[in-house]
């Protein structure tokens, strides 16, 4: 036993070192195993194992207990003895000659598309090589190299996404019984994907018709679902983020206002591409809001726009080809907010305050490409809500494959619709198998929750918004059926009070006689 514990002593280094650290499907991955052993040790072999795979995991309430569920899908797993043999294989180790060892490998990437690299609380998809050196009757050393896989592919030159896209609303303001003039928003998307770094090519025209001052708002909405498809029905949880929201020029009333150079403020930042139909646990889609806004009224009309954040530019004819680099997510989106705690090496807290600002080294996060760009602060709203965690929720019926398809949007049928001329090829989800009791916030009064308590057990409705009364609704997780109200009552001061008895005779009278 002594003989093996020496054994493991000198092994000074044993590390793997890749000659990229991004790659793309199709190409093949290189490096070295790099060993370093101060004598004659028997080493049966040094193996290694390339592996990508997705992993998903969160928290659920189960029969009054708190447990732990997840689920594991894998694109990669191969593996490669590079130095020995196979720690199966029968005979005697090898002996390792003491001094400094390099042995070169290499994996061909699988042709079929990726998922790209991902970091979140929630789920995972990981590329990495792990090596062993096998050492008889002691522990093996090993040792991880994770790297960036960029996909999967798509273009931001397909046709499909350079066809104009054009939506547009309109309303009638009113006034007692008096209806004013209207105001309409009429927007059109001149492209419908994008790299990270390309500033969104969008046109926007306000008509104000109203008495009061309005401004449009623009919103990019990330939009992540994860699955776990285990049991019968698996499960589902979903997650939005707001990236950024920009906020417009006021437009007087009566006027009509066109904004042509949105692009110079609305900028696509770093952020994991589009993921759909390529991992089966984790699906990434984004959606461009924009919006009307009154400055007494609020938000009366709202488009939205399917948009694709691709992993090839655009490319202008007889152009040479864009340069392109790589860098990690932005910190208010999946894939940019998160870094796992296995992948942080720090020192240990010992309650000085100089040591409590020392920086933390990462390990590695994962990387998108993207064309060369100056960041620019989009939002520039009063309230900065970088985060909306909006729409966090566990559903236990998950959205069937089969509705996740390219399909033509066309909104004509509506009165009033809100999508006039839509005819871009998209790849959009199907909502209509979407669970709708998720978390909301509404707004009502205190005496109309009475009447609709008194009225009808379904009092609470995602389209109401009255006065100036919260409440809010919340799922507990894996547990649709727990919901928890919270209603801020009125002052004392505007309850009435009971009459005041001031004759004790005339109480009993009353009880006797009644």
């Amino acid at each position: 036993m002594s003989s093996s514990v020496h054994a493991m002593d000198y092994v000074k280094k044993f590390e793997i070192e890749l000659d990229k650290d991004v790659y793309y499907a199709g190409e093949v991955l290189t490096g070295n195993v790099i060993a370093r052993v101060t004598e004659n040790i028997k080493v049966h072999g040094i193996r290694l194992v390339l592996r990508g795979k997705a992993h998903v995991e969160w928290k659920i309430n189960k029969a009054g207990e708190r447990r732990n569920v997840r689920d594991d899908e894998y694109y990669i797993d191969e593996k490669r003895v590079v130095w020995g043999k196979d720690k199966k294989d029968d005979g005697a180790a090898p002996i390792m000659p003491r001094g400094n060892h390099k042995y070169p490998f290499e994996f061909k990437l699988p042709e079929s598309a990726l998922p790209c690299s991902l970091e979140s609380k929630m789920g995972t998809i990981r590329y990495y090589v792990r090596g062993t050196m096998d050492i008889p009757y002691a522990s093996s050393p090993q040792s991880v190299k994770y790297f960036s896989i960029i996909g999967p592919h798509i273009d931001c030159m397909d046709e499909r996404f350079l066809t104009p896209t054009r939506a547009a609303d309109k309303r009638y303001t009113c006034c007692m019984c008096c209806t004013k003039g209207p105001v309409s928003l009429d927007a059109t998307l001149e492209r419908s994907a994008y790299c990270c770094g390309d500033n969104i090519r969008l046109k926007v025209e306000m008509q104000n018709g109203s008495g009061q001052q309005a401004w449009i708002l623009c919103r990019l909405i990330q939009n992540v679902e994860y699955f776990i498809n285990k049991g019968v029905l698996g499960l589902r949880k979903d997650v939005s983020h707001r990236v950024w929201e920009y906020k417009g020029d006021t437009v007087d009333p009566h006027h009509t206002e066109r904004f042509d150079n949105l692009q110079n403020f609305l900028q696509v930042p770093v952020m994991p591409p589009t993921l759909v139909d390529v991992c089966n646990l984790i699906q990434i889609y984004y959606t461009l809001q924009v919006g009307l806004v009154m400055e007494d009224t609020g938000e009366v009309l709202e488009l939205n726009f399917p948009l694709t954040i691709a992993t090839t530019p655009y490319r202008i004819t007889n152009a040479p080809y864009p340069i392109m680099q790589y860098d990690v997510a932005a910190e208010n989106v999946e894939g940019g907010m998160y870094i796992s705690s296995e992948f942080q090496v720090g020192q240990v807290y010992t309650g000085d305050e100089d040591e409590n600002e020392t920086e933390m080294y990462i390990i590695y996060r994962p990387v998108y490409i993207c064309i060369p760009h100056e960041r620019i602060k989009v939002t520039n709203t009063e309230k900065d809500v970088n985060i909306c965690r909006a729409g966090s929720r566990i559903s236990m019926t998950r959205l069937d494959r089969n509705t996740w398809k390219m399909q033509t949007t066309h909104d004509s049928d509506k009165e009033d619709s809100s999508v006039l001329d839509l005819k871009t090829d998209t790849l959009v989800p199907d909502m209509s198998d979407l669970d709708l009791k998720e978390s909301m916030v509404m707004k009502k009064e205190l005496s109309d929750v009475a009447k609709d308590i008194d009225s009808s057990d379904n009092f609470l409705k995602p389209s109401e918004s009255h006065g100036s009364m919260k409440q809010s609704m919340e799922h507990e997780p894996g547990d649709k059926e727990n919901i928890v109200v919270v209603v801020q009552p009125e002052p004392l001061a505007s309850i009435p009070s009971e009459p005041e008895v001031k004759d004790v005779e005339d109480v009993i009278e009353n009880t006797v006689n009644g």
